[in-house]
């Protein structure tokens, strides 16, 4: 007995001691990945892996200034797989080495096929540097249009820097900013990338004289012709022109539930009286977070000053348990203390029932203004955040300014 004892507890070594070998690990530092995009391309991304064989191992994505954190690595054999909680995402995929290969799945969507993606190890170079890059600079302002199938135009407004030949900035649209870009300058023009999490971009543009060039902006579900003109004044049609209430109206009378089920209404004792926000946004929205991540404190330092903010999320499934799960992930994320409602499946069937008063809601985030008296005063349409520089602080301005003036009054 004592001998068969013995068999079976060397033969559980072993084994244990295979798996241990066979159990591969993301190495500690920078890699460099790629994600597919349309026509063949790859959009680069460069992240960082820290604490890869700890309990607290986690993927941290590398965009300019940008930083998302993506805890709670988790290993299987030679698989790794990375949670994208934020975005309701995972990208999985198999170590050998200095590799990674795997695919970036959406848990909403079933049967998701993903998208191709390579990493490799030690490789710090967004972009591969050439040998005889441009000599025009893209620093400055730009009108950046965007060219739809039909001829038809979009005009929005790039704002780039360069520091020791890197390249950031953003491009702003009346919905918002695209976030964090970074790249570097080719032969013939400048080559920027992002991907922060929910879906890769990348931006190829080529220099016509000093003053213009056009381009194109790749995503993995299709690419759309860009044309930019240098100008020192590009600046977006006025935010808050682009959403109304309709005509004859001036309160909003929504009744949606928090995530403990409650129902809230701006007729509740807590907004009497009140300046409130009304933050129109959604879990997978990049600009809405942005937007929460400057709410969230702003609210903490002036809601002694009788000021409210009430967000109404509209999600990906017009699931109570699925939203509830997102709600709570997002306040626990950027600590905000106000209420949060599920207002249904994003689309306009869901804004239209839940803001029958307001004409359309064309942009995520939308911010609505209501002084003490429970009157819609300004709706601002979009929101643009630290990736634009000079535009977020102007925004900032503008947004305490009119939040002074109503709480004064």
């Amino acid at each position: 007995m004592r001998k068969i004892l013995i068999i079976v507890v060397v033969a559980l070594s072993v084994y244990l001691a295979g798996q241990a070998q066979n159990k591969a690990v993301l190495k500690d530092g920078i890699w460099r990945g790629e994600l597919s995009v349309a026509g063949n391309h790859k959009a680069p991304f460069l992240f960082e892996v820290k604490n890869a064989a700890g309990t607290s191992a986690r993927v941290v994505l590398i965009n300019g200034e940008e930083r998302v954190d993506l805890p709670g690595i988790k290993y299987r054999g030679d698989s790794v797989i990375i949670p994208v909680e934020s975005f309701d995402a995972v990208i999985k995929g198999s170590v050998s080495g200095n590799t990674l290969q795997g695919r970036f799945l959406k848990n909403y969507i079933s049967n998701d096929a993903g998208i191709a993606l390579t990493a490799e190890y030690n490789n710090k170079n967004r972009f591969a540097p050439v040998a005889n890059p441009t000599d025009v600079p893209v620093d400055g302002k730009w009108d950046v249009l965007f060219v739809g199938e039909k001829g038809d135009t979009t005009r929005n407004v790039g704002i780039f820097k360069t520091v020791n030949r890197i390249v950031t900035g953003s491009i702003l649209t009346n919905s918002g900013d695209m976030r964090f870009l970074e790249g570097a300058y080719t032969a013939t023009g400048v080559q920027l990338s992002a991907f922060a999490g929910l879906s890769p971009y990348l931006f190829e543009l080529n220099f016509e004289g000093k003053d213009r060039f056009e381009g194109t902006f790749f995503t993995a579900r299709g690419k759309t012709k860009l044309i930019g003109i240098r100008n020192v004044k590009a600046a977006l049609a006025d935010p808050y022109t682009l959403t109304k209430m309709k005509s004859g109206t001036e309160t909003l009378s929504f009744k949606l539930p928090n995530i403990n089920g409650q129902t809230v209404s701006l007729s509740d004792a807590r907004y009497e009286n009140k300046v409130v926000i009304i933050s129109i946004l959604g879990s997978w929205c990049p600009n809405c977070m942005d937007e929460m991540k400057y709410m969230a404190p702003w609210y903490k330092a002036n809601k002694s000053r009788g000021a409210e903010i009430i967000g109404l999320s509209f999600e990906r499934k017009d699931d109570f348990a699925y939203a509830k799960a997102a709600i709570a992930r997002m306040k626990a994320k950027y600590g905000a203390e106000y209420e949060i409602l599920f207002a249904g499946k994003v689309g306009d069937e869901a804004t239209a029932k839940a803001l029958p008063e307001v004409e359309k809601v064309s942009s995520y985030p939308t911010t609505i203004f209501i002084d003490k008296k429970g009157k819609v005063r300004k709706i601002y349409t979009g929101y643009n955040g630290p990736a634009t520089g000079l535009f977020y602080e102007e925004f900032k301005q503008d947004f305490n300014a009119l939040m002074d003036q109503l709480l004064a009054e």
